[in-house]
């Protein structure tokens, strides 16, 4: 099997209550070198935290306020409460970014807290989680900006434009790929060959989007192994050589204290 770093999942989630330990143990088993478990807002963060510290070398922590929650977002409270987390070992600030498609957060709103993520992250030296979901065009001038100052950050679990990933990568970051790109309704494999190969990340975004051949089911960071053969493919690599690529490349862009790959 392939290694791999899961560099985006969420399993300070309630799906994963019942048997997080055995999901982690799972794995490990099927290649993982490291999960970067995702604090989408100070709350699950602490909650991120808390698993990242019961499982010592393997998980790692991060903490943002997602578009979603944009709207309360304060800035004297939730900055202390990120600034907490990067002081307790959070590698990365995220998720945050923009979400156009389901405008639970005022719009204005969400590039406010975005904006105040990107210059803690500035301030921090840390790297940034972002989710973009229609709303291509003011991530990719914030990101731009943000490059320009120095922050480093990943789009997760990206479907394109290609404009977007383009912008990301003059900026110096890194584009992440999900199941999505297992499901039979994906289309777009020039868009998996676009970033270059040291900008490479995967994903599992659990417990959401079950790669192929596990739709229906709650994802796990597991199956990240699919994912990885399905970008390999569509790169003309193998799968092998595939995981040792994003595996050193999350570890670059996260700083994570685990053995090069290569």
């Amino acid at each position: 099997m392939p290694a791999f770093i899961d560099s985006h999942c969420h399993l300070a989630d309630p799906a994963f209550d019942a048997d997080r330990d055995d999901a982690i143990a799972r794995a490990r088993e099927a290649g993982a070198v490291a999960l970067v478990c995702i604090g989408e807002s100070p709350a699950m963060a602490r909650r991120a935290r808390d698993v990242a510290a019961q499982h010592p070398g393997l998980v790692w922590h991060t903490a943002g306020v997602h578009p979603h929650d944009a709207a309360t977002f304060d800035p004297l409270r939730d900055v202390a409460a990120l600034r907490d987390e990067a002081a307790n070992g959070a590698v990365a600030l995220g998720e945050c970014g923009l979400d156009y498609h389901y405008d639970h957060s005022p719009r204005d709103q969400q590039r406010r807290a975005f904006a105040a993520q990107l210059a803690l992250a500035s301030e921090l030296r840390l790297p940034v989680v972002v989710h973009s979901r229609e709303a291509a065009d003011d991530t990719a001038a914030m990101v731009r900006e943000a490059g320009a100052a120095g922050v480093v950050g990943v789009m997760h679990c990206f479907g394109g434009p290609p404009a977007l990933a383009e912008t990301a990568i003059d900026a110096g970051w890194f584009i992440s790929f999900a199941g999505v790109i297992t499901f039979k309704k994906w289309s777009n494999d020039a868009l998996l060959r676009i970033p270059p190969a040291d900008r490479l990340l995967v994903e599992s975004d659990a417990p959401y989007l079950s790669p192929v051949p596990h739709r229906g089911k709650r994802n796990e960071p597991a199956f990240v192994c699919h994912t990885v053969t399905r970008l390999a493919e569509a790169r003309g690599l193998s799968a092998e050589r595939l995981g040792a690529v994003v595996t050193e490349n999350a570890r670059r862009c996260f700083n994570l204290p685990v053995p090069p790959s290569m």
